[in-house]
C-alpha cells in the first residue's frame, strides 16, 4: 500500500504545482490591486492549509476543485481585463515608466 501511495503522490506532485502556479499566474492578471491581491492572497492560503493533506481521495477532491477556481479566476480577470483603473499609490511605478539613475 505505501508504494501505491508514493506512487500517486509521485505522480500528483507536478500537477499540483502546476495547478498552483496557473492559479498564481492568472491571479496575477488582475487590472484591480484589491482584487489581484486577493486571488493571490487566497491562493497561497488555500495551498498551505492543504498542504500535508495525505489521503489521496481527499487530494484528488481538492485538486478538481481548485481546476474549478482556475476557471472561474481566468473568467473573472478576461472580465477585469476590461475596464481600466488607475494605479494605486501602493503599486508603485510602472516598470515602463522608471528612469534609470
Amino acid at each position: 500500500m505505501s508504494s501505491t501511495v508514493s506512487t500517486t503522490f509521485a505522480q500528483t506532485k507536478p500537477a499540483v504545482l502546476s495547478l498552483y502556479r496557473s492559479l498564481l499566474r492568472t491571479s496575477r492578471r488582475f487590472e484591480g490591486y484589491n482584487f489581484r491581491e486577493y486571488a493571490l492572497r487566497r491562493t497561497r492560503d488555500g495551498f498551505h492549509k492543504h498542504k500535508d493533506e495525505t489521503d489521496p481521495r481527499t487530494v484528488y477532491i481538492l485538486l478538481r476543485q481548485a481546476e474549478e477556481q482556475l476557471a472561474a479566476l481566468q473568467r473573472q480577470t478576461d472580465i477585469s481585463q476590461m475596464y481600466k483603473f488607475d494605479k494605486l499609490v501602493v503599486e508603485g511605478p510602472s516598470k515602463k515608466h522608471v528612469v534609470p539613475s
